[in-house]
Parts: structure tokens; sequence; C-alpha cells
């Protein structure tokens, strides 16, 4: 590959200051020479250019893009990769029968022959990245409307990848930072052929399940290994058995020294979103509204889940991965709302404001203008379509829309076939249980959705369960699940099996198209449409607001807002005091792990062999220095959802750690960020090794590895 030099534009200079100090923040590779004396004010050994080197290798070309929202590192040059369980967890679910439970037992490919190909996984790399700001703007001036200034940009983004990438196997992506101020190029390698090589019994990676999670302090073994598979020549490829284990640039180099408090530490990753800008209005929606509204209706799902997974093994490994993605944001927005709350951050965010009176009368104009419209999208998310029911009744929509269309008849069958193929795997194992549960749901949260909301907003809902069911909006929503055909699978099989265009006058009249196709239409037509247009003014809004923010406040660090582009966070390993008279220690132990054992309760189930390890403290080379076998960490590194599996190295640059959450408190990091309250909570690298090594007994693993003690 050709050397590249980045040139930096005049506009990333003036955003930053090369003496400012930061708390916080998720700072781009590319710059970081600017943070490297405070970097290593705190503590760093390395420099910024041992982290991120375009023509030398670097840290950069160790850590990936784990699927599309985890992250990973490579740990061997044999392509070998740790990541979180959590980011692992639906692919070892899809390798997991009743016969082969690898999610509750655990998995260790023995060879590279028996290693679990991931179809579907990719892992992406950044070669580069660098500043194209110039070039996306060019020709953009106040004279264009919002439609057509990002016409225009769009185009020249199609130009800049298309010349960038020409006659390579690579991707590129161009991305927005300081709300479209500046404009950032990566450049990538995507990797096809991912297998999965081990993974903890989910009593390990899992333990203390939805209730420990964000929580510190946290026993959780949260990780599973992986491999990335490439052609002879090194280069991406689709699976074949014939690729080789990749060898890659970099690879890390794992730490197994002692961990103090006020060490530094740093986490490279890809952390998906966050909003530090937003205003007092914004914040109003998020912590008064938006949260409140999902938690609720997620709390119902929960419930129903979580009872029919206690009923049998086969039932916990199907409901595992619906209830490990919607108890996570679940738990994440109780914390965030509490945060919020906490540090006053309304109030805070309009003290801000104060000094720009010209710009914050049009958003709060804006945010209440798109207050009934927001709330019709979160109600339509979390309600009417929480239920599996529901979620096939949105694709038969997609077939009467179509049949009703100008498509050919062989594009509707073929779009009935499909939608016949999804509804087969919806009646699929034992659909009678899955019925009770997805009635149940169905159910609970159409009623929350009708007296918290629809009954005051949607007519045509109010006057048919008043007219025909004399206000028992329980009775009616019962009765809709109970008629539509998609609960039938006879029934349904019998229509769309031979499907024509005239058959969607049948699907018109099912109980739950007539339920939906009313909101559906409604938020389509024209809430889709307003919601889009009010969030193109917000987001311009925003951009002027940010221009006016960094050139006021010249003098003060601000990193880009995150999104899902590679990022460095540092800080130092801290304990933190949550509330009066409390104060949380920096790292917990193998011993907790037995402290919290509660046979009756699933997720505090102690494996037999972990109990017998810890009671011959056979620890191996993995004891910290107090003879204690050390699980977690916590530190004030600044991380956010995308940043689980990202590696957390030390001064030297090793790997010390595998981030893998936030403490519940400081969950609010995402808009307002408090070095005393926010820790990222991290797996002890000794803890991971100690798991591979003496309980899953992968010694052959451990050997790949690069370790200093």
């Amino acid at each position: 590959m050709r050397k590249i030099f980045v040139v930096l534009s005049l506009i990333i200079t003036s955003f930053v200051c090369n003496t400012a100090k930061a708390d916080g923040g998720m700072w781009l590779p590319m710059l970081l020479y600017m943070n490297e004396s405070d970097m290593q004010a705190k503590g760093m050994k390395i420099s910024a250019k041992d982290i991120y080197d375009v023509n030398n290798a670097s840290l950069k070309d160790a850590v990936m893009l784990f699927g599309s929202g985890c992250t990973g590192e490579f740990v061997s040059n044999e392509g070998l990769l740790f990541t979180n369980h959590h980011c692992g967890y639906s692919y070892i679910v899809k390798h997991s029968t009743v016969e082969h439970d690898y999610l509750t037992n655990g998995f260790v490919a023995q060879s590279k022959a028996e290693e679990l190909p991931c179809p579907g996984l990719t892992i992406t790399l950044l070669k580069y990245m660098k500043d194209v700001t110039k070039e996306v703007l060019e020709g953009v001036d106040n004279s264009l409307n919002e439609i057509q200034r990002k016409t225009l940009i769009q185009s020249n983004i199609d130009n800049i990848i298309n010349k960038e990438i020409k006659n390579t196997h690579y991707t590129a992506i161009v991305k927005p930072i300081y709300y479209g101020n500046q404009y950032i190029m990566y450049v990538n390698e995507v990797f096809k052929d991912v297998r999965l090589v081990a993974a903890p019994p989910s009593n390990i990676g899992k333990f203390g399940g939805d209730t420990d999670n964000w929580m510190w302090p946290r026993h959780t073994g949260d990780f599973s290994v992986f491999r990335v598979y490439a052609n002879k020549d090194n280069k991406p490829a689709s699976f074949s058995k014939d690729n080789v284990p990749y060898t890659p640039k970099k690879f890390m180099t794992i730490s197994l020294k002692e961990k103090n408090e006020g060490d530094f530490t740093f986490v490279f990753g890809y952390p998906g979103t966050t909003r530090q800008f937003l205003t007092s209005f914004a914040v109003d929606e998020v912590q008064n509204y938006e949260d409140p509204i999902r938690i609720k209706l997620r709390t119902e799902v929960l419930k129903v889940y979580n009872q029919a997974m206690n009923e049998s093994p086969a039932k916990r490994l199907r409901y595992a991965s619906n209830v490990a993605s919607i108890a996570n944001g679940w738990k994440k927005w109780q914390g965030e709302v509490k945060g919020l709350k906490f540090l006053n951050a309304i109030e805070k965010k309009k003290d801000f404001e104060q000094n720009y009176t010209d710009i914050i009368p049009q958003f709060q104009k804006l945010y209440s203008d798109n207050h009934s419209y927001k709330l019709r999208e979160i109600y339509l998310g979390e309600a009417v379509l929480a239920s599996q029911m529901m979620k096939q009744a949105r694709q038969v929509l997609s077939l009467i829309s179509t049949s009703n269309s100008e498509a050919t008849d062989e594009e509707v069958s073929a779009l009935a076939t499909s939608l016949l193929k999804s509804l087969k795997t919806y009646y699929a194992n034992d659909f009678s249980s899955q019925r009770i549960v997805d009635s149940t749901i169905f159910v609970k949260t159409m009623l929350i959705f009708y007296n918290d909301f629809a009954k005051n907003n949607y007519t045509f809902l109010r006057e048919r369960i008043s007219k025909n069911y004399k206000g028992n909006a329980e009775k009616y929503f019962g009765e809709v699940f109970s008629k539509t055909l998609l609960t039938n699978p006879k029934k349904i099989e019998q229509i769309l099996s031979n499907y024509k265009k005239k058959d969607s006058k049948k699907l018109l009249k099912d109980a739950s198209i007539e339920l939906l196709s009313p909101i559906w239409g409604e938020y389509f037509s024209s809430d889709v449409y307003y919601l889009s247009e009010n969030n193109n003014r917000i987001d311009s809004l925003y951009r002027i607001y940010v221009a006016q923010i960094m050139q006021i406040e010249k003098g003060k660090m601000f990193y880009p807002d995150a999104n899902l582009t590679l990022r460095v966070a540092y800080g130092n390993i801290s304990s933190f005091k949550p509330r009066d008279g409390v104060t949380y220690k920096h790292y917990t132990t193998l011993e907790g792990i037995v402290e919290k054992e509660n046979p009756e309760i699933y997720d505090y189930v102690v494996e037999n062999k972990l109990k017998e390890l810890y009671n011959n403290k056979d620890y191996g080379q993995y004891a910290n220095s107090l003879g204690e076998m050390p699980v977690a960490f916590i530190a004030s590194n600044h991380t956010t959802g995308g940043n689980s599996g990202s590696p957390v190295m030390d001064k030297d640059g090793y790997l010390i750690g595998i981030n893998f959450d936030r403490n519940w408190e400081g969950t609010m990091s995402d808009i307002l960020y408090d070095k005393d309250l926010c820790r990222n909570i991290s797996l002890d690298i000794r803890y991971c090794l100690f798991i591979i090594d003496k309980f899953l007994d992968a010694k052959h693993l451990i050997k790949e590895l690069n370790i200093v003690r």
C-alpha cells in the first residue's frame, strides 16, 4: 500500500487546543498527537504513533469492528481474537442445540478444524482515515436549501469514495462529525470468514445476568474467542475450507502485571453513539418521555419472557437472544434517567444555553413540534411491534402493498414465499407454547399503548373498542390475537403457498391487519415525513450551534460525538462513590462470585469446576499479589455501546482487560460525562486467561498468546 500522509484541515485544528486537558472524550486516532502530552501526564509511556500510524504497524491494526456493533482485538499472529461473550452471543446460540448446548455448557474447538463458521459475521479493519471536509463541502454554500445541500454532499461523498477505493479490495465510508462541520473518510478491509473458537458457559460469560447488567461490583466473565480466516494471499475471502488463519499486521501483547488504583489505561474501539451537544429540550425528552416509555413497555415484555425461560432449558435457549437484546437497553435507560436527574442535567444545559439566546428559541419550537410525532414512533416500535405476531403482520402489510402495486406476479409470489418461510420460523419449536408467550406480550404491550397514548390519538381504535367491546380493550386485543390468521399455521399457509394478487383482499380483513394497517398507514403517510423534515431542521440547527460553541470556547477540547468509528478514550483505574457513605473498590475477585452463588436463581449458579478451582486456590500464574483471582476492574475511560469487546490497555500499550460495560450510575455519559461518577467496567485479562486455561482446559490457545508477566 502506498504511503499516505494526512493533511489536517484548518477546521479541525481550530476546534481543539494542543495544551488543553480532557476529562472524558472519545478521540480520533489520527489526531491523537494533540492528546499525547495529556495522556503521558496521566501515565502513558508509549507515543501516539504507537497507537495510530498510517505507514507502520500500530495498535490500530490489532483492533476491529466486530460484526456491526462491537469491538474485538487480535491476540495472536494466527488471527485469534477476543471480544465479549455478549458480542458473540447470537453466534453461540445459533450453534447451540439441546443436545449440544454451547450457550449453557461452553465450547472449545480443540483444533482449527473444529472451529465453527459464523455465516454473516464480518470483521472490519481500518486501514486509514483522513479528513475530506474540503472535498465533501465543495460547492456547498448558503444559497442551497437543506435538501439541495444533502444531495450535493452525498454526490461529493460518492465521488470521493469511488476515487479512493478504485481498483482495490477495500471498502470506504465517509461520516460527518460535529454535526456536519467536518467529514472523515474511513478506508477499511472487511473479512467474511470468521469462526467461533471458544466460549465459557453462560454461568460464567453472563454471570449475574440482567440483574447485574450495568452494575458495579461486577463478576461477569464476559468474553468469547473467534478466529479470522483469509485466502492464501492473506486477503479477505468468503468462507472456504481452503482459507487459512489471517496474519494481522499487529496483535496484542498481554500483560499479567498488577493493576493498581490510579494506573493509566486507555480503551481503543468503536463507540456507537454519544450526544454531548444536546440542548435542554432534547434532554428533557430523553429523561421524562422517551426513556420512561421504553422502560415501562420492556418491563412487561421481560416479565413474560423470563417466566417462560424458567420453565425449561429448551425455552431458555429459545428466548435467550430476545431477552439479551431487550434487557440491555431497558437497564441502561433506567440508569440514564437516574444519572441525568442526579446531575441536574436539564438545568445545567439551560445555564449553558444562556450564552446562545439567538438560536435556542428555534430549538425549543422544533422539539415542541416534534413531541407527539416522536411519541408515536416510540410506541410503534416498543408496543405495537413488541410481539412476534405483529412483526409478521408488518410483513403481511408489505405483501398487501406489493400486491396492489405494478409488481409482477412473480415478484408478488416470491415475496409471499419469503413471508411463509418467516412464518414457519415463527411457528417452529413448540408453537403452542410460543403462542401463549406471544399472546401475553401482545395484550400487555397493546394495553399500555392504548391506555397511555392511543386512546387520545387514534380515533378509530377508541371508537372500535368503545362501540364493539364496551370499552374493554383487553378483550379486544385478546380477540385480535386469537382470530388472526397469523396464529393459525394451516390457514395462512393455504393462502400464501399459492398466493395471487387477489388474495390480498382476504389478508386485508385479517384482525391483526385491521388493527395495524391504519396505525402503520398514518405513521408512514404523515409522521415519517414530518419527523424527517423536522429532524433535518434540527440537525442543520445543531450544525450552526456546534460551530458557535467551538468558536466561543476555543480553549476547550471537544471530541467528535461517537459514530461507530475507531476512537481512543483514556483515563485511570479508579474507585468511585456512587452515593453518600458508599465507596466502591476498583476491582472484584472470584471470591465475590462464590459469595453471590444462589442455586435457586439461574443467573447466580456457580459452575462446580469453578468452585473447585476456587477452593483449591488453583489460580496458576493469574493470581494477583495478594493471592486473589481478579475478575473485573473499573476505570474512568469514557465508553459507550460499541465499546463492548474493546481492548483495555496499560501505559505500555499491553492488553490488560476487555471492556464490557459501564456503571449504572454513569450511563448518562452518552449525554453528560462526569469524571467522578462515570466508570467503564472491564474484564480483567487474567480472569479471561484463567478460564481459558484452567476451566476450559484450552492450553493450546494460551500457547498462541504473547504474555508478559
